[in-house]
């Protein structure tokens, strides 16, 4: 009969993942079951999201890192990942969708982060099951002292991951086990073996976490919407990262707020020459208007420009050559 190995959290550790499964001598029939956040953080995202959508006699628990993503919140880590899945990004999310919070055998229980003592695992709320930071804060009310692991009675063993709990993994009572040691951070992957409740590990090959974020961070850059983000909120989105490249967006972010004047001359000569027909159809008729009437100047421009899209999209209708922004990629993959 075939074994149950459940896995901590993986993080994109493929080469990690393969070695561990090498060290339990993992076999066709063992049921491989991972804690979840397959994603995030690590150099191999898509490997083990398609390990495991391709292995049969495999489980995977909804993480919070697959709940982000699957609820589109997206922060750097899950920004990098949206661009290292590439185009299959959209069809490994709608997977992430059919994941379960839970799993239970004869074996074991296994959730991502937590759960309420006492309580049966299809009456848990997901947000805590996953770790969501909703989640925990819920949790935090129901167990307001120490950890909810350490209320556990349950005869049933529990494995879960989530929090890191350094490079050994978490083991008490012969029956909790927590299995996030820190793969992605350069410390451990790790597999809890069942029936036997045997524990095994392998070191990972690098502080992936941070190797990938420097790789990753102007690809990521060069996605965020610098065409639609206000003036205000341009300003603040360059002052939170250093990279050569934000140098060359607040130029021309500069540039572009430096036009103003001549978007105002050239809407007055323009209004000037066009017949009322030709202004009225004008896709910068409103802009045409004010300076027909005299009430075009550089201040009512600025309440109109409040992105460079729309400056940008003002130069065009009135032909006044204005650059784009250089090296910007679009942020849907």
């Amino acid at each position: 009969m075939g074994r149950t190995v459940v896995v901590g959290d993986i993080h994109g550790c493929f080469t990690e993942l393969l070695e561990l499964c090498d060290a339990v001598a993992l076999r066709p029939d063992d049921l491989l079951v991972s804690v979840g956040d397959l994603v995030d953080r690590g150099p191999s995202p898509a490997e083990v999201v398609g390990f495991f959508r391709s292995r049969p006699n495999s489980v995977v628990v909804m993480g919070n890192h697959e709940r982000k993503h699957v609820r589109g919140v997206l922060s750097y880590a899950q920004e990098i990942t949206r661009l290292q899945l590439g185009a299959g990004y959209a069809d490994a999310v709608a997977w992430m969708r059919t994941l379960p919070y839970f799993f239970e055998n004869e074996h074991v229980r296994v959730v991502h982060a937590a759960l309420v003592p006492g309580v049966p695992l299809d009456e848990q709320r997901e947000e805590i099951l996953c770790g969501s930071t909703s989640g925990e804060k819920a949790l935090a009310g129901i167990v307001p002292t120490g950890h909810w692991h350490e209320h556990y009675t349950d005869p049933e063993p529990v494995a879960f991951g989530h929090h890191v709990t350094g490079r050994e993994p978490l083991l008490r009572d012969g029956r909790v086990f927590g299995l996030d040691t820190g793969a992605c951070h350069g410390w451990n992957l790790t597999a809890l073996v069942l029936p036997g409740r045997t524990v095994h590990a392998v070191p990972a090959h690098a502080d992936h976490w941070s190797v990938t974020r420097r790789e990753w961070q102007l690809p990521v850059l060069r996605t965020r919407p610098w065409r639609d983000y206000t003036w205000p909120d341009l300003t603040a989105a360059l002052s939170r990262t250093q990279d050569p490249w934000l140098d060359e967006v607040a130029a021309w972010a500069e540039l572009l707020r430096s036009s103003l004047p001549a978007l105002v001359a050239a809407a007055q000569a323009l209004a000037r020459e066009l017949p009322d027909a030709a202004l009225r159809a004008h896709p910068a008729a409103p802009v045409l208007f004010q300076a027909r009437t005299g009430r075009l100047d550089e201040a009512a421009l600025t309440r109109r420009c409040v992105t460079p899209r729309r400056t940008l999209d003002l130069a065009t209708a009135l032909g006044v050559p204005l650059p784009d922004l250089p090296g910007a990629q679009s942020s849907t993959p």
